[in-house]
């Protein structure tokens, strides 16, 4: 019994000079807001991008749905409407349409009586105007995903050099502590350059992917549009 009791005294002393463990939590506003205005500048300009990017990305999304809405019947209305020659009911049709295909056929058929060469050369050179018009601030997407892991890296490295900075100034005796949590909230920076990238980059690829599928759908359009002036009458 002695002997339990004593070894019983001797776990609970143990047990009290253990220093107690406390559990550090880490919020994403504590580290946004702990970066020094270096950082927090860096962060700014991160944040502004990423507006950016999503508003450029879902306004293009809905230019470039629009553009792709076309009636399935639209060639055969136009052809029976240059087959009986009635090119001002064509044209009509159209501009009721208002598409990128609906347009460069209208160019096209504004063209008839010209030589088969010309009117190809008008209808490449409205397909050009159509697809400038759909790739409008496409460009600053692929800007925004290549610039803003950089940017991220260089809040990264400024605040890594700060850090080094306050501990060749304490003559190496800062405390680890300190400088840990300066090291990882200056990676916070790249952290955020990074996901600001990704998500400009997705969407421009979704975007290119979009626009293709557009211009596809007017070469094919402008095809068929070429082959029926070449029928035989």
């Amino acid at each position: 019994m002695l002997n339990t009791f004593l070894q019983d005294g001797a776990d609970d002393a143990l047990e009290s000079l253990e220093p107690e463990v406390t559990e550090k939590t880490l919020s994403i506003m504590e580290l946004l807001m702990n970066g020094g205005v270096g950082g927090q500048v860096i962060i700014g300009v991160l944040f502004i991008l990423l507006f950016v990017a999503v508003y450029i990305y879902f306004e293009r999304v809905f230019a470039i749905r629009s553009a792709s809405k076309l009636d399935r019947n639209f060639m055969n209305q136009i052809k029976d409407h240059v087959s009986t020659g009635n090119i001002q009911g064509a044209k009509s049709l159209c501009i009721q349409q208002d598409s990128p295909v609906a347009r460069l056929t209208e160019k096209g058929i504004s063209r008839i009586g010209s030589p088969l060469e010309d009117i190809n050369t008008a209808i490449e050179n409205a397909g050009r105007l159509e697809v400038y018009k759909l790739e409008k601030n496409v460009s600053i997407l692929a800007t925004i995903a290549g610039a803003a892991p950089m940017i991220g890296f260089l809040g990264t490295v400024i605040g890594m050099v700060l850090a080094f900075h306050q501990l060749a100034s304490s003559s190496g005796q800062a405390e680890m502590g300190t400088l840990a949590e300066g090291i990882y909230t200056a990676m916070t920076t790249t952290v955020a350059g990074l996901i600001v990238g990704i998500i400009a980059y997705m969407g421009y690829n979704h975007l290119v992917v979009r626009t293709d599928k557009v211009v596809h759908q007017m070469e094919a359009t402008a095809v068929d549009f070429l082959d029926l002036l070449n029928e035989p009458a």
